[in-house]
């Protein structure tokens, strides 16, 4: 399936079979799990004729449309702040639904393998390094011809959930980092270009000789770019994986807050890939409209029993079952 710079999926609704709810249901937010929760709302269209009509505009966007009640749920790689969920009626209620890695793409002509190591990351998104060829990344690339060209940052313009998860990881491996910039959905950047959702930004690094940006895996995939390969905290050089994402989320897992609002950026675990992080929908606990509360429940329920299956292929951690049991009976609290 093609995701390109389409940012908005709208399955048309029939009845397909006894037992569907042709109610519509709309949806906005994070672009980092736009290739699943496309693939997740087709499918369901298939089995329940239900049409989920969902706007691809970045996490920011998400937690905008739902705390204004212009959609009926949000869909973030943030989890909102305590400030942010006093302020929609009724509150919300973070459900958890795949974990990913954020990548580092890149474009250079003649590298096809790169290496990155914490602080080099950070001295280039803090614009400090600037040349392909600077002694920081060559020491962790012996034998590549690394060109004496300029790097262009690559980052986003929006309200960006994955640049949530990419800022908290660079705040914590640069003390200078946390001190002048910070991590949020939004930051003021030191340098660089910037595109809208992971699409745009995938599209900057493809379209832009000497070009590198942070995007959700499935994106690099999808554009055929290549990544670099991360250093993480214990030292390793782990490929971005399900595995190596699924070693991130292991401390957290075992110690889950009631909430799931928890981030996994730059786990101590060998195996663990730094850059990654779980996304949530946002969803309301009281519906006051009947059929969108009874269509939503049984598309949560779908897509922890059927739609988690599908993760693996389309470059996502599927949440482990003891996990799956806990957003079940927070589901099970849905009032409509």
């Amino acid at each position: 399936m093609a995701f390109g710079n389409l940012t908005r999926i709208a399955v048309a609704a029939c009845i397909t079979s006894a037992a569907t709810y042709a109610v519509p249901l709309n949806g906005a937010g994070a672009t980092f799990p736009y290739p699943i929760y496309s693939k997740w709302f087709f499918e369901f269209h298939k089995k329940a004729g239900s049409e989920i009509n969902y706007q691809s505009i970045g996490s920011g966007g998400g937690i905008r449309q739902v705390t204004e009640g212009t959609v009926d749920f949000g869909a973030s790689d943030a989890p909102m702040t305590d400030e942010q969920i006093s302020k929609v009626t009724g509150g919300i209620i973070h459900l958890p639904t795949v974990m990913g890695a954020v990548v580092l793409a890149y474009n250079v002509p003649g590298v096809d393998h790169l290496r990155l190591t914490p602080a080099a990351v950070s001295e280039i998104f803090l614009g400090k390094i600037t040349k392909w060829n600077d002694k920081a990344i060559a020491a962790s690339n012996p034998g590549a011809k690394l060109p004496a060209t300029d790097i262009n940052v690559t980052h986003r313009s929006d309200g960006s959930g994955t640049t949530n998860i990419f800022t908290d990881y660079l705040s914590k491996v640069s003390p200078e980092w946390s001190t002048n910039v910070g991590s949020g959905t939004a930051v003021k950047w030191p340098a660089g270009t910037g595109g809208k959702g992971n699409e745009g930004v995938a599209g900057l690094v493809q379209q832009i000789p000497g070009s590198i940006g942070y995007v959700e895996l499935a994106y690099a995939h999808q554009n055929k770019l290549p990544f670099a390969i991360l250093q993480n905290a214990a030292g390793n050089w782990p490929e971005p994986s399900n595995e190596a994402v699924t070693a991130a989320a292991a401390g957290a897992l075992a110690a889950m807050p009631a909430d799931f609002r928890v981030m996994i950026t730059n786990s101590p675990g060998k195996d663990a890939y730094p850059i990654c992080g779980f996304t949530w929908l946002l969803v309301h606990p009281l519906y006051a409209d009947k059929e969108k509360g009874k269509t939503l429940v049984e598309f949560l329920r779908w897509a922890y029993t059927q739609g988690e299956g599908m993760a693996s292929s389309l470059d996502y951690a599927p949440l482990p079952e003891s996990l799956i049991k806990k957003v079940e009976a927070k589901i099970d609290g849905i009032k409509y």
